[in-house]
């Protein structure tokens, strides 16, 4: 059974959903795996500190954050992953990980990858290890009103940018040139 309160505002919508139950899961990952669904429609809920403020930032469970690049898109000059100590008791009922994406029902801003948004459906952990809630996108996206980045987020098999190329290939240059300067 999902949280409660989770429970409760999906009914009050009259939105549909499904529960499921499965193995524990403790990232949106396994999440994926145990319910054949790809990782790109698992939704990945990530506590981040911005500016001081707690906010909650969704994403696919595939993806990872491109911290210089939610930072620049956010324009802020801080924006960390926030310690879970500091927020688990937003989430009273919940267990530690396995927060559902709706920030909105826990006071908190909700920052969505655009990317999200393109999948007919979604599943997330519903508050346990080992029950997920699967709706409509669209239904998501209306209840929680988040505000959709199309930055800051970089999935996998991506290219890594041309700097961190460059630092990587001039690092090992001088690595090479220490050791052969070292040998004569």
């Amino acid at each position: 059974m999902p949280v409660q309160q989770l429970k409760d505002y999906l009914d009050q919508a009259g939105v549909e959903y499904m529960c499921l139950s499965h193995p524990p899961a403790f990232t949106a990952q396994e999440l994926a795996h145990h319910v054949k669904i790809a990782g790109d429609r698992v939704v990945k809920t990530v506590i981040i500190e911005l500016d001081g403020k707690m906010a909650m930032l969704v994403m696919p469970a595939t993806w990872r954050i491109r911290w210089d690049r939610l930072s620049q898109i956010l324009d802020t000059d801080f924006v960390d992953l926030a310690d879970e100590q500091e927020f688990q008791d937003r989430f009273p009922d919940c267990e530690v990980g396995a927060m559902p994406p709706f920030g909105n029902l826990f006071g908190m801003t909700v920052y969505c990858a655009e990317s999200l948004t393109e999948q007919p459906e979604l599943a997330f952990a519903a508050g346990s290890h080992t029950e997920s809630v699967h709706m409509k996108t669209s239904d998501f996206l209306n209840m929680v009103q988040p505000m959709v980045l199309n930055q800051g987020f970089v999935k996998p098999g991506a290219r890594k940018p041309a700097w961190l190329v460059k630092r990587r290939r001039h690092r090992e240059l001088d690595e090479k040139r220490v050791s052969g300067a070292a040998g004569y």
